[in-house]
């Protein structure tokens, strides 16, 4: 027989009342005065505030009452441990930048302690502005996992692949074995997943080409590599191999919807439209585009043309930020100066490209990206009621034209509180500072 008395609130772990929640699906959605209710780590329910109060009994309450909640932002392309190399090579061109100081100073350091200290330094910075997630493309995958958990932040770890040897691997074979072994490893570690992540065209033999696109189908995985980032690229591709990057990857069977083009700078028409054909995704990192002089990505045209653009800081040595609410300012501005419209690239748009369109190219959109209903509950709030920001018209113009991350207040990776009241929870600050420190004087004094 039914109860003769109505049932009680619902127990949850967390309720959020925020003065604005923008969820990004469904499009260009702006809510006043909702709740999300969480339980274990994930969405149950974005209602009305006052609905929320009777429906739920939380065991934790947050009242934001002048933020703005979103999802957590998706760092699509980053070497997360050359943060240890912030500001080692600055105001050089991309080749000279990195086989005069770059890689060199990376045979010197790179080794498995560099990696896990230099991500999680990494991890706790874009955890600050606001980033829950990370595509990461770098040695040592095992030790950025190990930071990555540390800190209780979403990564997807490349397999990176070289054809010349470095400490890690001896060539593209050793790369790939060592590569899928840590993916074996991590398999039940719920916050790692994997990209195949061959570096660039210039770097990558097409055998190898050719068993990474087996692999890609074979374990569905996404394919992350730089291509088409400088005219000397291509020019090189052109002597070399007699066609351009993008139509040799089209030869050896890595367009498809698993590749995810990183900077794609330097693109003919007939290229967006081998992009979109192929639905293919591009990795946008607009800051290090400028500071390596690299160029001014067509983005308005790949939008157009439907091609999926989500947002990436490249590493801190070429940015030298992971600062992902500046590449969506960055972003939105570089469109309109690139296609001299105005209208290109508006907010929410940019909000979603650093969200939802990041989670899609690495085949995370069911699991994150958007605040619905059964997903998981990765998410930031950003304060908007700082009289230096005065007056906000529109919260989400505000986000993307306005604020920095200094206004990220709280964030929540799965369920679980990173940053409260903008400081780093279950956090050492003076054990990473001190870690960081030590690094600075072994790469000055060896360099």
């Amino acid at each position: 027989m039914p109860s003769e008395f109505p049932a009680g609130p619902q127990a949850i772990d967390q309720l959020i009342d925020a003065r604005w929640i923008v969820p990004v699906e469904p499009e260009n959605l702006l809510l006043e005065h909702h709740s999300l209710a969480i339980h274990q780590g994930r969405i149950v329910a974005l209602l009305p505030s006052a609905e929320a109060h009777q429906r739920y009994a939380p065991r934790e309450h947050f009242a934001l009452n002048d933020h703005l909640l979103l999802p957590g932002l998706v760092n699509l392309h980053t070497h997360a441990a050359m943060t240890l190399l912030r500001g080692f090579a600055d105001d050089m061109p991309l080749m000279r930048w990195l086989t005069e100081r770059i890689w060199p100073a990376e045979q010197r350091h790179v080794a498995p302690e560099f990696v896990r200290d230099g991500t999680l330094l990494a991890c706790w910075e874009m955890l600050r502005g606001g980033v829950t997630c990370f595509n990461d493309m770098y040695f040592f995958p095992q030790a950025a996992a190990k930071a990555a958990l540390e800190a209780g932040m979403r990564a997807a770890l490349g397999i990176t692949v070289f054809e010349f040897p470095s400490a890690y691997g001896s060539d593209a074979e050793d790369y790939l074995a060592k590569g899928l072994a840590t993916r074996d490893a991590l398999a039940d570690a719920p916050l790692i997943s994997f990209c195949l992540a061959p570096h660039a065209p210039y770097t990558v033999a097409d055998k190898t080409f050719e068993r990474v696109a087996v692999l890609a189908d074979q374990l569905d995985l996404p394919v992350h590599i730089h291509v088409h980032e400088t005219e000397e690229e291509i020019a090189g591709s052109l002597k070399e191999h007699g066609v351009r990057p993008l139509q040799r990857l089209k030869h050896l069977g890595l367009l498809g919807p698993q590749l995810i083009a990183v900077h794609a700078v330097h693109l003919l028409d007939a290229e967006i439209d081998l992009l979109a054909e192929h639905g293919s995704h591009v990795a946008h990192c607009p800051t290090s585009n400028m500071k390596l002089a690299s160029g001014l990505a067509p983005v308005g045209a790949l939008l157009t043309k439907g091609v999926g653009v989500g947002l990436g800081t490249d590493g801190a040595a070429s940015n030298n930020r992971l600062d992902v609410l500046q590449e969506m300012r960055h972003a939105a501005l570089l469109a309109k100066l690139g296609s001299r419209d105005a209208a290109c690239l508006p907010a929410h748009q940019a909000l979603r490209m650093s969200t939802l369109d990041g989670a899609r190219a690495l085949g995370l959109s069911s699991e994150i990206g958007s605040l619905v209903p059964g997903k998981a509950a990765d998410l930031c709030a950003l304060r908007l009621d700082g009289w230096e920001i005065q007056p906000c018209f529109d919260p989400v113009s505000h986000l993307v034209y306005v604020a920095g991350r200094e206004q990220i207040s709280h964030v929540w990776v799965a369920g679980k509180l990173r940053i409260k009241d903008t400081r780093p929870v279950d956090l050492d600050t003076a054990a990473l500072l001190a870690k960081a420190q030590i690094w600075n004087s072994a790469i000055i004094y060896k360099h």
